[in-house]
């Protein structure tokens, strides 16, 4: 071995071009090895998700690059939207003290009493609990504090479906034997939190519709009763148990078979009519007229540009659900064409759905379809192959729902416009030809640029990538062959969901009320493209653009979102990102646990606002000395 002398040395007698030569080399070893360490590093830092964890699939490019490549108006409402959930995620409780101070802090009132029980549930079933994730809860129960209590649980009581809570064991009470085992479902929900609700019942709509539209003024009354009853009680004040109805049974007991569920002033009509009343005084739906000649084919509204929407895409998912800003909906949903059944009341009673229009007035619970296994709701235990090795393409199969679709009307309803705008024939001819279909109008070039558009091959794209029909067009009347569409649209094949989950695409829009997929859809590793008139529970722990896409009522944006999606290979790196977003995330806040602890919290409000004491109920263990 060399010295170090003997290596000085031996330099010492090296030519200079050697020296140099190894110079260089000491000097290249060098730079290789730090750039492997700072490539190494750099991964670490970039990839790592702001909670700590490193991300395991193959979306993570498009999720930390997004802002420098932003060029699109979607790159931007998917960074907008990441960040909202972050944001979000900061205010997850973790022990009952903090929940409880976060509801008093955003109710102006205590818990109801049964919330440390709620929240125990809940940590040992690992939920996440943010408070805001309960909004609609008390939205749907905040007119109730401004009628009487007795009269809320008496017609609670005597409905002709009820989930019944005696003594901590949940009952189904009513005449299903003709109908969907709806009854049951929730009755099973409930029954695993019976145990530690009081009693309290749960009148259930049985209808796919909503039935109750309040006038807005009404509603405005009671909800300013709710704000005025607010106060976080002293201590010493408050009462921590529920008062029970057993004097409400008592009555009932009483009258014997004469008793009767209490009927409303069911109402019928015009469905737009009915829907108007429930409008603020200055919205525009308010005084616009239905339509009066249903064969004349729907009109799009000109030059819209709503507040809910950036450059053409929505970001205000909720208010772009709303049909009180947006009168063009009157002729573009089935809803306000002409529902397949109808039992409507403006009349505020307490009543349990799966969905509402924003205008309804049903207290909302997780729909009966996502308490079942049938896989033709849930897609069975299989949610489709990763993301690249999926079919690079959009599927859609289901019946022709979302009302009475018959020759007059059936241009109006959103199922056939979507099943025409997926059409790659029509579409073609559409471009060809600059003219119309009969239920949709080629979205504004102006609006949504982009070159499929300028060049008039989205038909040509929809024929290679579109995979859309209806299995059952559902004409009425019975006898009419269908014979009035059948120039249009044609019914196909179904597609079991396990293999339309092969898809990367999923569109989601309204049946006759709201689409008992989308659970499903969100679940699979496809990206679920969703459209709705209709809110539902979970509405409030879903962020669009995060974990699913949404698209206008009027589907003008569709097109460019596919575009967008597909166009290159960040747009597809993007639909990936969300796909699996939303698939992660279904896993942690829409399991059959979180939809038992939302149920569970919904029913000790309602047992709470009919209570004869309920300005004096609460929670407050967390604030009494230790």
């Amino acid at each position: 071995m060399l010295g170090k002398y003997h290596v000085r040395d031996w330099l010492a007698s090296l030519p200079d071009s050697r020296i140099c030569s190894l110079r260089w080399q000491t000097i290249l070893h060098y730079a290789v090895v730090a750039f492997v360490v700072s490539i190494t590093l750099s991964g670490i830092f970039l990839f790592r998700r702001p909670e700590g964890f490193l991300r395991q699939n193959d979306s993570h490019y498009f999720e930390y690059f997004w802002n420098e490549t932003a060029d699109h108006p979607i790159d931007e409402l998917i960074g907008d939207a990441h960040t909202f959930h972050q944001n979000l995620l900061k205010q997850r409780s973790f022990d009952v003290a903090s929940a409880a101070a976060r509801y008093r802090e955003r109710r102006d009132r205590h818990p109801p009493p049964g919330f440390d029980a709620w929240f125990k549930y809940a940590a040992e079933h690992d939920a996440i609990i943010v408070e805001s994730f309960f909004d609609r809860i008390y939205a749907d129960v905040a007119p109730f504090w401004g009628l009487d209590p007795r009269t809320t649980a008496e017609r609670a009581a005597s409905w002709e479906y009820v989930v019944r809570v005696r003594d901590g064991v949940a009952t189904g009470t009513g005449d299903t034997s003709a109908k969907v085992p709806w009854l049951q479902l929730w009755t099973s929900l409930v029954g695993e939190a019976a145990p530690w609700l009081p009693d309290v019942d749960m009148p259930i709509n049985y209808m796919d519709e909503s039935r109750l539209i309040v006038p807005w003024e009404d509603v405005t009354s009671f909800v300013e009763k709710e704000q005025r009853s607010r106060s976080v009680k002293p201590v010493n004040e408050v009462v921590s148990e529920y008062s029970g109805l057993a004097s409400v049974d008592a009555d009932i007991a009483a009258k014997g078979d004469g008793v009767k569920p209490y009927k409303p002033n069911w109402l019928g009509g015009n469905y737009w009519n009915l829907t108007q009343v429930a409008c603020a005084t200055d919205a525009p739906s308010r005084d616009t007229a239905p339509i009066q000649d249903l064969e004349q084919l729907p009109v799009f509204p000109a030059d819209w540009n709503p507040e809910y929407a950036h450059e053409g895409y929505v970001r205000n998912y909720t208010a772009a659900m709303d049909p009180c800003t947006q009168p063009h909906l009157r002729g573009m949903h089935g809803t306000f064409i002409e529902p397949l059944t109808m039992a409507t009341s403006s009349e505020l009673i307490p009543l349990f759905g799966g969905c509402k229009l924003p205008v309804n007035n049903e207290i909302l619970i997780p729909g009966a379809m996502y308490l079942t296994d049938d896989p033709y709701y849930s897609g069975g235990d299989t949610h489709g192959p990763p993301w690249k090795q999926k079919v690079d393409g959009v599927v859609w199969r289901g019946v022709a729902s979302g009302g009475r679709n018959k020759k007059e009307n059936w241009t109006h309803f959103q199922r056939h416009r979507l099943i025409e705008m997926l059409n790659g024939t029509t579409v073609s001819t559409m471009e060809e030809t600059s003219s119309r279909s009969r239920t949709f109008e080629m979205p504004s070039v102006q609006k949504y640029d982009f070159p499929r558009r300028r060049e008039g091959t989205i038909g040509v794209w929809l024929e290679e990538h579109a995979n859309a029909g209806f299995v059952n067009l559902l004409c009425f009347p019975d006898d009419s062959d269908c014979a009035y569409v059948r120039p249009y649209l044609s019914e196909v094949e179904s597609i079991p969901m396990k293999k339309q989950y092969k898809y990367k695409f999923m569109p989601d829009v309204d049946g006759n009320s709201f689409s008992a997929r989308f659970r499903g859809l969100l679940l699979s590793t496809s990206l679920p493209l969703k459209a709705t008139v209709y809110a539902e529970w979970h509405d409030d722990r879903l962020v669009p653009w995060l974990h699913f896409a949404p698209m206008d009522n009027t589907f003008q944006d569709l097109y460019a979102i596919l575009d967008y999606f597909t166009r290159d290979k960040k747009g597809d790196k993007a639909a990936q990102f969300i796909a699996e977003e939303g698939r992660l995330w279904g896993a942690k806040v829409l399991r059959r646990e979180d939809m038992l602890l939302y149920v569970w919290r919904l029913l000790l409000e309602f047992a709470r606002v009919c209570d004869e004491k309920r300005d004096m109920l609460g929670y407050v263990d967390d604030l009494r000395p230790a």
